[in-house]
């Protein structure tokens, strides 16, 4: 099997090779290393379906020993302990192929979630800027579930089925030649109808799937934005727009249900077994059949039964999976401009960066962020960076630390271009505060050890005292093993950044970028953390994305940024002698 070479900020060493060229393909590429199973449970399913023809063999053989004269009442006993025997075998067999298909469907869905998982943290931010999170989870759980129920019940029963229809074909010739039409003809219809029937279940389950996606998307949206849904009072439109979404979801479900309805070989199935039974009395009236084959005959027919019901639920469960498996490779080969460059340039940061002709906008079509930025920041220099909203400041940090990459120009860190650097080995040595602090539902020493998993308790203390977060912190009934809520809720916005600020201490970065990372801090409580930031910039290059004259006064370079291009760069005394543009960041 052949894979796509597809880039990505992160990956983990593959155990095995899958195919991602079609849905079809990538599914059997991670089904065939638990060949052992599939033999296991084709063995059990060809079993089950020939000891299930067993019966009416065996039935339509007592029948002739009751109708004999004298009637051979052994034939009886014997025929009842062969049914016995047989079934018996048949049901530990069947419990085999059950058993086999449960362990494939559940290993595949462990398989396809890791792999989608290992996927998503590998895609650039861009990716994941684009991608709505609700359909990515609906992708991740729902839709990878639907792969589990593809392998079981789905393909289990059509593997199982398909045997039950050529049972009578194999045993029908037994009794006469002729009787093979009958189970022929349907069989051959049967295929075509089934393949006018997926045919046209196809995009429907397709549709089904995306519109749950949406629909997913709709009630993550809402959730996530629930304070400011609350606070506009927008229930109700809210309500209205998710219930647009679960009807289109409602309606395609019951398009489905209706090809489902119109499933023809459940008709061809009642016209087989009567045509079946009129041929086989024909020959009983020739005298070319006893009625004990005339009963084993319809009996073999009957088998065509299991195959017909099942189908209408089993192929509709393999399209369905077919429809997920398309979604989530979908997301796996969607490509990231951004390679994690393995074999990239690796070795302590001295700190220095150099911005050269940097243009950058977030897609193609969209204006520039940044426009032939051009800049040197020594190693240990402190650097306020400042503008007006939507000047480009928290995009040009941005890429010092590839989260995105150039369109033109370039970024070098100690005379390297970023992209020529081992991505681990880049991000490792930089760490980036942001205003808007993301912390995880673990303890908060856990939180503040995220970047250095192995730090001690001593070390993970000194960063939080570092950042003037130790006394609250101990204020709590567990402390340092406190578990805050999902994004940190349960805490304040100057707890959240203060926390934040431990976890860049603790890294003990090259370079450290604030991202206006002192907004929700308190004015008792500035000071302090001021001092701690101080304390931190010395010996390792800092940028401060900050309005806050306390950060700009003790910087050594100050960039003034203004519709995406540098206006002025100084220190603070002189922008504000020199510069028009610095002077109006204030006055506003």
């Amino acid at each position: 099997m052949t894979a796509l070479v597809r880039t990505t900020e992160f990956s983990l060493p593959s155990k095995f090779r899958v195919n991602h060229s079609s849905p079809a393909r990538w599914m059997v590429s991670h089904a065939r290393r638990h060949w052992l199973l599939w033999i296991i449970m084709l063995i059990g399913a060809f079993a089950n379906a020939a000891f299930a023809a067993a019966i009416p063999i065996y039935t339509g053989q007592a029948f002739n020993g009751i109708l004999a004269d004298p009637p051979q009442l052994s034939v009886l006993t014997r025929t009842a302990l062969l049914i016995l025997g047989t079934q018996a075998l048949r049901g530990v067999l069947q419990l085999g192929r059950n058993f086999g298909a449960e362990l494939i469907g559940q290993r595949m869905e462990r398989d396809i979630r890791d792999e989608l998982y290992a996927s998503l943290l590998g895609k650039s931010m861009t990716f994941h800027s684009l991608q709505p999170v609700g359909d990515t989870m609906a992708r991740a759980t729902n839709d990878v579930r639907e792969i589990n129920l593809t392998f079981n019940p789905g393909i289990n029963l059509v593997i199982g089925s398909a045997n039950f229809l050529f049972m009578p074909l194999l045993f029908a010739p037994r009794y006469h030649p002729a009787l093979i039409l009958t189970p022929l003809a349907y069989i051959l219809l049967y295929v075509l109808a089934l393949w006018q029937y997926l045919h046209e279940l196809q995009p429907i389950t397709r549709e089904v799937r995306e519109s749950f996606g949406k629909m997913n998307t709709r009630l993550a949206e809402a959730l996530d934005g629930i304070e400011t849904v609350k606070g506009a009072s927008q229930e109700k439109a809210e309500v209205t727009r998710f219930t647009a979404a679960a009807r289109h979801f409602r309606d395609a479900f019951v398009r489905q249900g209706d090809v489902e309805a119109r499933f023809l070989p459940l008709l061809l199935l009642g016209i087989a077994s009567a045509a079946g039974l009129l041929h086989a009395l024909y020959l009983y009236r020739q005298g070319l059949l006893s009625v004990g084959d005339v009963i084993a005959y319809f009996g073999l027919l009957q088998l065509l039964g299991f195959p017909t019901f099942v189908s209408l639920f089993a192929y509709s469960q393999v399209s369905s999976g077919l429809s997920a498996a398309r979604r989530i490779l979908e997301l796996i080969n969607r490509q990231t401009d951004l390679d994690q460059n393995l074999r990239g340039h690796t070795a302590a940061m001295q700190g220095q960066l150099s911005f050269q002709g940097v243009t950058f906008a977030y897609n193609r079509e969209a204006e520039p962020a940044l426009r032939e930025i051009t800049l040197t920041v020594q190693p240990g220099q402190t650097v306020a960076i400042v503008g007006q909203t939507g000047a480009g400041k928290t995009s040009l940090v941005k890429l010092v630390n590839r989260t995105y990459d150039v369109d033109a120009g370039g970024v070098w860190v100690d005379g390297v271009d970023v992209r020529d650097w081992n991505l681990a080995s880049l991000r490792s040595q930089i760490s980036i505060i942001e205003q808007d602090i993301f912390l995880f539902s673990r303890s908060i020493a856990a939180n503040i050890a995220f970047g250095k998993p192995d730090a001690t308790r001593e070390e993970i203390e000194a960063a939080a005292r570092a950042a003037q977060a130790h006394e609250f912190i101990t204020s709590f009934k567990d402390g340092y093993d406190s578990v805050i809520g999902e994004r940190g809720v349960t805490l304040s916005g100057g707890q959240r950044q203060r926390l934040a600020l431990a976890r860049a201490f603790l890294t003990n970065p090259a370079i450290l970028i604030l991202d206006d990372s002192t907004s929700a801090i308190d004015s008792a409580t500035e000071d302090k953390i001021q001092r701690a930031i101080y304390a931190a910039a010395k010996g390792r290059t800092t940028l401060i994305i900050t309005h806050r004259l306390s950060q700009i006064r003790w910087a050594d370079l100050v960039i003034v940024l203004r519709g995406g291009r540098i206006a002025a760069i100084g220190t603070h005394d002189d922008l504000l002698r020199t510069s028009p543009a610095y002077r109006r960041i204030f006055a506003e």
